[in-house]
Parts: C-alpha cells; sequence; structure tokens
C-alpha cells in the first residue's frame, strides 16, 4: 500500500483485518506530504518513484490509498507506467471502490469532501456519474482538515468542518475523499443524517472481492501475515500520528526512494 503519508494506515490496517494471511508492505512519503497541493506532474513522479520501490520489493499488487494519488495518477500509472515498466504487476485506487459504495446508497445528491488537487482532478464527479448516471455530485475543497488532523487539533474542528458541510449543500450522501477524514467520522455523521462513506470501510471489502475475481493475483502474494511499515521521512509525532490512523501501535521504518 503507498499513501502520501500516514492517513492511509487506517485502510491499511482495515485490509489487514479482512485479509490477515496476506503480506502488507506500507509506504508513506511522509517526507513530501501533503500532496493535496502538488501539480499532476509533480504527483505522478512520486507515485512512479514509490511503484519502483514497492515493485523492487517483490510486490505485485500495491493499492493508493492516497486520494490524490488516485485521483491524479492511477490512470496513467495503469496505462503508462505499467506497461512499460512492470506488465505483469497490478496497481488499484480508492477513488472507485468509493464511487461503488455511494452508488449502493442510492443517492442522487452526493457531496464530496477532498483536497484542492483531488476536487481540481474532477475524478470523484467522473466515477461517480459512471457508478450513478445523472447524479448531481458537489465536490468542496477542504484543505484545513489534514493540518488539523495531523497536529493534533480535532478539538479545534467544529467550525472548520460546520462550514465545509454547509457548502455541500442538501445532499444525500456525504464521502470523505481522504484518508486524514476518517479520523473524522463520527463527528461528520454526529452533524449530517445521511449516508457517510469511508473508505477504510469500503475498500477492504472491495479488494477482498477483486482478489475473489483475479485468483492469478492472489497465487503471487505472500500469505505469512507479514506487515511492514516503512516512510520515507520519521520525525517527531509521527509513532504518535501512526498509532491514532492505524488504532494500534506500529513500528515505523524510515528508508529513501
Amino acid at each position: 500500500m503507498f499513501d502520501s503519508g500516514l492517513g492511509g494506515l487506517s485502510i491499511a490496517q482495515a485490509i489487514a483485518r479482512r485479509t490477515p494471511d496476506l503480506d502488507l508492505l506500507y509506504l508513506g512519503d511522509t517526507l513530501r506530504v501533503p500532496y493535496g497541493g502538488r501539480s499532476q506532474a509533480a504527483i505522478h513522479g512520486f507515485v512512479s518513484e514509490a511503484l519502483a520501490y514497492l515493485f523492487e520489493n517483490d510486490c505485485h499488487l500495491v493499492v493508493l490509498a492516497c486520494n490524490t494519488a488516485s485521483a491524479e495518477a492511477l490512470r496513467r500509472s495503469q496505462q503508462e507506467y505499467l506497461p512499460r515498466h512492470y506488465p505483469d504487476r497490478r496497481v488499484l485506487g480508492v477513488v472507485i471502490p468509493t464511487a461503488e459504495a455511494v452508488a449502493a446508497t442510492g443517492a442522487r445528491r452526493v457531496g464530496v469532501l477532498a483536497t484542492r488537487s483531488t476536487a481540481a482532478s474532477g475524478a470523484y464527479e467522473r466515477e461517480i456519474r459512471r457508478q450513478s448516471p445523472g447524479a448531481e455530485i458537489r465536490v468542496v475543497p477542504a484543505p484545513l482538515l489534514v493540518p488539523l488532523v495531523e497536529n493534533d487539533g480535532l478539538r479545534h474542528v467544529g467550525p472548520i468542518l460546520d462550514e465545509y458541510l454547509a457548502e455541500l449543500g442538501e445532499v444525500d450522501a456525504v464521502v470523505l475523499g481522504c484518508t486524514h477524514y476518517g479520523l473524522l467520522r463520527e463527528q461528520v455523521r454526529a452533524r449530517v443524517d445521511v449516508p457517510v462513506i469511508v473508505q477504510e470501510e469500503v475498500v477492504p471489502p472491495s479488494l477482498a472481492d477483486y482478489l475473489c475475481r483475479h485468483p492469478e493475483h492472489v497465487e503471487r502474494l505472500g500469505r505469512s501475515g507479514e506487515r511492514i511499515y516503512r516512510v520515507t521521512d520519521l520525525g517527531p509525532g509521527y509513532e504518535a500520528l501512526a498509532k491514532a490512523f492505524a488504532g494500534e501501535e506500529v513500528r515505523l521504518e524510515k528508508v529513501e526512494l
């Protein structure tokens, strides 16, 4: 699994609980986080470096837990990078499973909270409309949420969250389109009376379904239940933040791409 930082640990741990026998290597690019304000070219370059590292470390299937990476680089990685460098490997994202979860609710008016880059990419509008033709989608950039989550500022998030939710208007479902926002799910659910789509709840069953439909990939995956967590920078407070996302203590190991 790859994420721009540590937020993807919530999805990684949820996948680990769903498929406890599969080996998992998590890579967080904490040196260059956040990706939310980066250019598409920069994001694609970062993702290519991460994929090269993971594939060289014997990963056969990579999930881009980062919404910005999924929105900006997944399609290009699948269509250009993999055929050229690793044609037998696979890369999946989190936007399509999220759009499928939205469709399952039957929502016709969908609100999405996301980073600036994810919002600007149009990925959620594209994929939700593909799954739910005719749906009305409003994507609101919520740039203040990630810094609050990463700097122990959840006690201050209420008024800011209220403002972002008000910008969504009347909706039938709310998508939390960033791994960091999962820590805010209870606060969001307390403020709205519609389904709230959280990726750590929808990505694991989607991945399990994918593996059932593609047993040829399962055969290539290690099945010892090994868990490895690596980051590109290990600063003060990272261990505590990792625990908040993972729900348990995890040992972070610093590496260079």
